[in-house]
């Protein structure tokens, strides 16, 4: 079985994005716009909520759509893999801080 990481499902959604293909999926969700790429990220994470609660196969199955469209949704605001990274390094050895979440969320 042929396994992609996430740095190169990146590259391929960057590639696609500075170089498109015409007929190509990916090529697609570039050319509608960052509100469709939005809808398709909203509409994976619900059928990962959805393939979490039937089985581990299509959990498996919606988790690696989701990651795909992250990473459409990624180049087309540019944000880097490194960002991310960045930021999950950051959090390392952390405590929870729920308590500024909720303040950037704007609750109490």
């Amino acid at each position: 079985m042929t396994k992609q990481t996430l740095e190169e499902l990146y590259d391929l959604a960057y590639q696609r994005h500075v170089q498109p293909i015409p007929g190509a999926y990916t090529s697609y969700l570039y050319a509608q716009g960052q509100d469709k790429i939005l809808k398709k990220v909203g509409e994976e994470a619900t059928e990962v909520i959805l393939g979490a609660k039937n089985n581990r196969e299509e959990l498996i199955y919606e988790t690696a759509d989701l990651f795909f469209h992250l990473m459409v949704l990624l180049v087309s605001t540019g944000v880097s893999l490194a960002e991310i990274e960045a930021e999950l390094g950051a959090r390392v050895g952390q405590q929870s801080r729920l308590h500024e979440r909720q303040d950037w969320r704007g609750e109490a």
